[in-house]
């Protein structure tokens, strides 16, 4: 009997087949030397879908693994922690003490995070345009409270009208923060960390993936992460094996509890190298390197720019995320308004192409400049991370987490919080309702604990 696979039963996700433009674009912009195949490529992703497809992608799937950096190609950018760690620029870490009592702090952060989340999360995957048709015509623009579903003017364009119907968690329509993967993924980790505490591998946090949430929780490259571990691969293989996401956000999304937990950004750093490395590669690793590091460094500072740096000095000066990101910063220490650096990041970045819409770099700078021209106004950085677009709930969670953090729960305004009820959902097998205040608790407890 012939075995015949029927894709159409499973997440395109799960078919490298179904991202060969995606996973060309991806090989450029890392700088593979892939421009003298692009024919096959687009011959390639022509196909119709079946098996020959399918066995055509597993050739380039090779291909790419075989393939050099192209000449001339200006960055250094290594997966490897001792390779990133020799490319990091320590001079940009300050000293610094902190004025808000740390319990203050982490609960800011928890919160911040779960609110900036709720915030994006009804146009999530929307455009920029429709996005800010939908403000204007709620009488939210510039945008500054939580987005109604009764509110909701009926969206012009057509391939987008999906965003004014139900079920997605406008505040109207809500008795708590919903589910969603950039709150799973916090509350995951402190359950590893109760787990295997600060010394965890990553082999341990795919095995925490394995028994806290069922497959269909995971999105992009930890779809693939987690169905090539179920293959038998292990880390760092896990990142690799037919992985066009390898740099999209998804671990950018999955690092702040070890920020919130470790004692320094270095080490805030490693440990988000250990959890992003089953993955991702590149700056796929260093959005989470980021993240942490920012996070750990904002327990002890109320400086943005500080902050920032903190992050920064953890990843790679040769890389893209480390040069970009700079250039946000230029942009603000000239003088420049907050319009000139979402119009670089909307010049270089396309969020109607699903690549640029979902990468690390782009979201990261989405966050640097919400945390530079937000002004350490809660309510002001979340909104100002959300209506820009791209992937708005992560940009709006981590904005909220770094501002919550650097000025603690006092910072925000009630009107962010009282809708949560003091409970967040979560897809976390045997907890699926978990009380917000004992999260801070817990966190509280594993940094007493572990450092």
């Amino acid at each position: 009997m012939k075995l015949v696979k029927n894709p159409e039963m499973f997440h395109a996700w799960e078919h490298y087949a179904a991202e060969i433009k995606t996973e060309y674009q991806q090989s450029y912009e890392e700088g593979l030397d892939i421009e003298p195949y692009k024919p096959i490529f687009d011959a390639a992703a022509a196909l119709p879908d079946g098996e020959f497809k399918e066995e055509i992608a597993d050739a380039i799937s090779k291909l790419v693994l075989e393939l050099p950096i192209r000449e001339g190609y200006e960055y250094n950018e290594p997966s490897d922690l001792d390779g990133i760690k020799a490319l990091r620029n320590l001079e940009l870490l300050k000293e610094s003490s902190a004025e808000i009592p740390l319990e203050k702090k982490i609960a800011g952060a928890w919160y911040g995070r779960i609110s900036g989340c709720l915030l994006g999360k009804p146009i999530e995957c929307a455009w920029s345009r429709t996005i800010k048709e939908l403000l204007i015509g709620s009488n939210n623009y510039p945008m500054h409270r939580y987005m109604k579903h009764s509110e909701l003017p009926e969206i012009k364009e057509a391939s987008q009208k999906w965003l004014t119907k139900h079920n997605r968690n406008y505040i109207d329509e809500v008795k708590c923060a919903p589910s969603d993967d950039d709150t799973n993924y916090t509350v995951m980790a402190q359950h590893m960390v109760e787990r295997y505490g600060l010394d965890f591998t990553p082999f341990n946090v795919l095995e925490t993936w394995m028994d806290f949430q069922p497959k269909n929780a995971y999105c992009t490259a930890e779809r693939v992460a987690y169905m090539n571990f179920l293959k038998s691969f292990v880390p760092p293989y896990t990142a690799y094996h037919k992985n066009p996401y390898r740099e999209w956000i998804g671990a950018q999304i999955r690092g702040d509890y070890y920020g919130y937990v470790a004692k320094t950004p270095a080490l805030a750093a490693e440990l988000a190298w250990r959890d992003a490395s089953i993955s991702h590669i590149k700056n796929g690793i260093y959005g989470e390197m980021f993240v942490s590091a920012m996070l750990a460094y904002a327990k002890t500072s109320e400086n943005a720019l500080d902050v920032i740096y903190a992050g920064l000095s953890q990843i790679p000066n040769t890389s893209r995320l480390y040069k970009q990101v700079c250039e946000i910063i230029d942009l603000y220490k000239s003088g420049k308004p907050q319009s000139d650096a979402f119009a670089l990041i909307h010049s270089r970045y396309n969020n109607e192409n699903s690549h640029d819409w979902c990468h690390t770099i782009s979201n990261a700078l989405i966050v640097t400049a919400a945390l530079l021209y937000g002004e350490g106004k809660f309510g002001k950085s979340i909104c100002m991370a959300v209506e820009t677009g791209f992937d708005t709930d992560c940009n709006g969670a981590t904005v909220g987490s770094i501002v919550g953090m650097m000025f603690g729960i006092d910072n925000i305004e009630r009107e962010w919080i009282e809708p949560l009820n003091g409970v967040l959902e979560t897809q976390i097998l045997g907890h699926d309702k978990s009380n917000i205040d004992d999260l801070v608790s817990k966190t509280l407890e594993h940094i007493k604990k572990f450092n």
